[in-house]
């Protein structure tokens, strides 16, 4: 049986950045979802294997000229369906609703006030805490829809129709702001749409075994290796599914963080006995870069010659159909819309917008759908040690994008050896298992100093540690006074050129977690 033969639920995506959240909130609950355009034809949706729809959030507003709409038929499908934000007040118009703007937007925390705690808001206490993100509003219902609750600036904030199964929250119940979002979603999944579950990380590895060797038949597969969690764990699941006909390369773009080029050989070769082909294309990458400063450009670039590097040592190695890549959710989410939705590109990723069309590969990406998290508990799964499965998440693009300004040897220097500092503090840190990222930022500014009793004019480093899920939302780490003072002091006194240090306490939104 493969993924897309199993119970599913489709998050119809009308362009919330948060699209992925809610796929990954129903996934944890033990139900295959899937990301669809948000104008999938009713003759696709209802298929017998969907069992629940839910319309995302969205940046339009539905009585607005081209707004993203969805196929009505969809709607008298007797499929389950609730929609959240925009979803909801799209449900509302369509069904002979009124969606209005009225005052001003509201954003941020909301109490809830329950009017029927049953079906969608069973077993909930009123008043419910929940996050709200919009601007317009349903002010009237359509036919045959009840309240369900409201706050006092949005009247209508849950409304459900229970005779058809179809149901409107206005606020986001995928996000940790809605402390108990998930009993929600749990409700539409099992009081309502009477979903089975029990979809897992075992089943996961069974699926995709089954489907890499399909698609593979006797071919060989050439894997891009990074070392971090990602590409290990894909090259992992490949060999579970084709053993030694996956060739696992690693380009060592000079862009990476210090010993790590070595860790990986070490690491791959001795313990986990891969075929790994290594390439030093330090040269290559740093000439390329040399003298750009634009962010965006710089993740082309790099994408650009990591895939002609690539593509050349392939051919060095034999024939090759098919290339695989560790890419994610959030990577795919914030460089393009997913499955086509109208979401809006945040960056572009070396290894999903960078592409080139003619690859001359076809990709096999197994971890497209899944989050960070999943992606390490599909690894402990699959047999690799936690101090991989662990390691915090590295950009693609690497230390390029975390000097901000031109790259060279002399700023790679700084920020490596400054960057060296926080991990080894970090990692002494009684809380570094909350921690998602932590690293260092070469800015492009100086500042005056005294060392030595001498006037100096140097670099300023900025450290950046955050706590995160899923690496989709953010908040900055609180780390304790005489940590962030042990970072400032170790890396003035051992980083050459590094004269200031200053702590990024910036949460995404609105903030990105990297700089550029």
């Amino acid at each position: 049986m493969t993924m897309a033969d199993r119970e599913k639920v489709l998050v119809f995506d009308f362009g919330s950045q948060y699209s992925q959240l809610i796929a990954r909130r129903i996934r944890e609950l033990g139900v295959y979802c899937q990301i669809v355009p948000h104008d999938l034809p009713v003759e696709q949706a209802a298929r017998a294997e969907v069992r629940a729809i839910v319309l995302s959030g969205g940046p339009a507003s539905v009585y607005r000229d081209g707004a993203p709409s969805m196929d009505e038929r969809v709607l008298a499908a007797g499929i389950p369906i609730l929609g959240i934000c925009y979803g909801m007040q799209l449900l509302a118009r369509l069904l002979g609703g009124k969606v209005e703007r009225r005052g001003g937007q509201e954003y941020g925390p909301a109490r809830l006030e329950i009017e029927a705690a049953d079906g969608l808001l069973a077993g909930l206490a009123d008043p419910l805490d929940v996050w709200m993100s919009h601007g317009d509003r349903v002010v009237e219902m359509p036919p045959g829809f009840v309240r369900l609750a409201g706050t006092p600036d949005c009247p209508i904030a849950a409304m459900g129709d229970a005779e058809r199964g179809l149901y409107g929250v206005q606020f986001h119940p995928e996000v940790a702001h809605t402390p108990r979002g998930g009993e929600i979603l749990r409700n539409l999944l099992f009081r309502i749409a009477r979903c089975r579950g029990g979809w897992t990380m075992a089943n996961f590895i069974q699926t995709s075994v089954a489907e890499i060797r399909q698609r593979v038949g006797d071919g060989r597969v050439i894997c891009a290796l990074s070392g971090g969690v990602d590409s290990a764990v894909v090259a992992a699941l490949l060999t579970r599914a084709i053993g030694k006909r996956m060739t696992a390369v690693f380009v060592d773009n000079g862009l990476l963080r210090a010993g790590e080029a070595e860790q990986v050989c070490q690491t791959f070769r001795t313990e986990y006995s891969l075929n790994l082909h290594f390439v030093d294309a330090r040269e290559e990458f740093l000439s390329a870069l040399a003298g750009v400063t634009d962010p965006e450009e710089k993740r082309k670039i790099i994408g650009k010659t990591f895939i002609n590097v690539f593509a050349a040592e392939a051919r060095k190695l034999g024939t090759f159909r098919f290339l695989a890549q560790g890419t994610l959710y959030p990577d795919v989410i914030e460089s393009v819309s997913a499955r086509g939705g109208p979401s809006a590109t945040i960056k572009s990723h070396h290894n999903v917008g960078g592409l080139p069309q003619r690859l001359g590969f076809e990709l096999i990406e197994p971890l497209r759908e899944l989050f960070k998290d999943e992606v390490r508990r599909l690894g402990a799964e699959l047999g690799l040690p936690q101090r991989l499965l662990k390691r915090q998440p590295f950009p693609g693009p690497g230390l390029a994008v975390r000097i901000i300004g031109d790259v060279t040897q002399d700023q790679l220097d700084v920020l490596r050896a400054a960057d060296s500092v926080v991990q080894e503090e970090l990692a002494r840190f009684d809380g570094y298992d909350g921690i998602w990222q932590s690293f260092a930022v070469l800015l492009p500014v100086k500042s005056v100093g005294v060392m030595g009793d001498q006037r100096t004019y140097e670099n300023a480093v900025a450290v950046r540690v955050v706590t995160s899920v899923d690496g989709m939302t953010a908040d900055w780490a609180r780390l304790p006074a005489e940590l962030l003072g042990r970072l400032s002091a170790r890396i003035i006194n051992e980083v050459k050129g590094v004269n200031r240090v200053v702590y990024d306490i910036s949460s995404k939104p609105p903030s990105t977690i990297e700089w550029e």
